[in-house]
């Protein structure tokens, strides 16, 4: 147990929920003698080290490991095996990775299974249901061996970027894990403890020649590499030390004269990143603030949003253009679920305005534009719900809401605020952008409890049920009557 913990700690920083359901098999292991009925299933967006887990896993468990993709696989005889009758037959990818590694109870891990593929030739997400499925894997059928054979001592991984795509009866068989990337915090210890020494060796630099310090780390990750993953900020390292190996061998080269050829003598050059240097180096910035508003102005209101590249900051602004008729009208290549949010927050307003906004009535003759900046970057899914209706009686009041703040929930019709996803990256957004007021809907309550303490620090989470909850504190100096 003690080694495969040192395994694991070794090869990944952070993860714990992870490292502890293994360590869990192991202990399992141990006591039964077996890991039978045990298929994983990691799910997470790109460079977050799904497929390097799959390795460790196997050296912790001091297994053989076989890796294959089925990403664009459209033949069921891939998985399940040729008849011997065909040109060319060969048994299915199971049976080979026991072939190859030579054991009955190896680590078979299967990427990207999310990215699967079927044609007139069959299925291959169909024919998955047996090999992952615990109850019928100890009789398997391959089409070639046409014999019985055994799957069931074998660890079965499963790595996926998303489950929309995936059968639900296959995702009924597997344990589902997340891995929903990694922190600004954990992207420094990985870039100081893993990418940076690793890449160093390769481009064969000494630990003397190359010094990151902490704020050109933290400047690459923000302005370079702002995904849930590390390959980007892995890319870009390389990128540095790439530019600095030739600096280095430009100095010590041989310099040619009409009579002899001159040899420098090797310079000690030692180099010390800083982020006044990064441009040199990686360039301009790729990401700015996400930020617009300093301080926000009538009719804008701030929301977060999930996205693959982790989580940011969405605002939606309104304002209001004289007309014949009272409209609405929302840009910025908004999905049909958002465009739902819009109409249920107009309805919702609609409804509600001698409660939010005394006095005034529904933007009469008005013709109010909804934006979400960013057009290019086509956006839905139902989380700006409340997100919408704050902005709408900011325009309506013509008052701002409080600064600082950011919001996201699903709204119905009669005001109830339903959970949305994404919570993780939705609290990474917020701090990155200097947010400080967040709101959540309160069945989230025990995903934010889950998270660490140094995700939420800084950050004034509150947590509602009813759209009046998200008015009382977008509006502080505002009162709702009594109805």
């Amino acid at each position: 147990m003690a080694e495969a913990e040192k395994i694991l700690e070794k090869d990944h920083y952070g993860l714990a929920d992870l490292k502890q359901r293994i360590l869990e098999f192991i202990g399992v292991a141990k006591l039964s003698g077996s890991l039978r009925g045990s298929i994983l299933c990691l799910v997470g967006p790109p460079g977050v080290g799904k497929t390097s887990i799959g390795k460790s896993i196997a050296r912790a468990l001091n297994r053989k490991f076989f890796r294959f993709s089925v990403g664009g696989i459209r033949d069921e005889a891939e998985i399940k095996g040729h008849r011997r009758t065909y040109i060319g037959a060969m048994p299915g990818k199971i049976i080979q990775a026991l072939k190859v590694c030579q054991t009955m109870n190896p680590v078979i891990m299967l990427d990207e299974v999310d990215k699967i593929g079927s044609s007139y030739h069959g299925d291959p997400a169909s024919a998955l249901l047996e090999v992952l499925d615990p109850e019928q894997n100890s009789e398997f059928l391959d089409h070639y061996l046409d014999v019985r054979c055994n799957l069931s001592d074998i660890l079965f991984i499963v790595t996926a970027n998303m489950l929309d795509s995936i059968p639900e009866a296959l995702v009924d068989r597997m344990e589902v894990m997340r891995l929903s990337g990694y922190i600004m915090e954990e992207k420094l210890e990985i870039a100081k403890r893993y990418l940076i020494p690793k890449n160093r060796k390769h481009m064969g630099l000494k630990a003397t020649q190359v010094e990151f310090t902490k704020p050109a780390l933290r400047q690459l990750i923000n302005g370079y590499a702002r995904e849930s993953g590390v390959r980007t900020l892995e890319n870009s390292i390389k990128k540095i030390l790439r530019k600095l190996a030739l600096e280095i061998v430009r100095q010590n080269e041989v310099v040619p004269t009409s009579k002899r050829s001159i040899k420098k003598e090797p310079a000690g050059s030692s180099y010390t990143i800083t982020p006044e240097e990064l441009p040199k180096y990686v360039g301009k910035p790729v990401f700015h603030s996400d930020r617009i508003y300093e301080e926000t102005p009538v009719g804008i209101c701030a929301g977060l949003a999930w996205t693959s590249m982790g989580g940011a900051t969405l605002y939606v602004e309104s304002i209001k253009i004289p007309s014949e008729k009272t409209e609405m009208k929302l840009t910025g290549q908004a999905g049909q679920v958002m465009k739902e949010s819009s109409e249920i927050a107009w309805s919702y307003l609609h409804g509600a305005v001698h409660k939010y906004a005394p006095g005034h009535t529904f933007f009469e003759k008005s013709q109010v534009h909804i934006h979400i900046p960013e057009g290019a970057t086509p956006k839905d899914g139902p989380s700006a719900g409340v997100t919408m209706v704050t902005s709408l009686i900011s325009l309506l009041r013509n008052e701002p809401v409080m600064q600082d703040l950011c919001m996201t929930g699903e709204l119905t019709l009669t005001g109830r605020v339903l959970p949305i996803g994404g919570v993780k990256e939705k609290i990474v957004a917020a701090k990155r952008s200097g947010l400080k007021v967040v709101i959540f809907p309160k069945d989230n309550l025990r995903d934010i409890e889950e998270l660490s303490d140094e995700i939420k620090k800084g950050i004034n989470i509150h947590f509602v049920e009813h759209y009046d909850e998200v008015f009382k504190i977008a509006f502080p100096d505002a009162e709702l009557p009594a109805i």
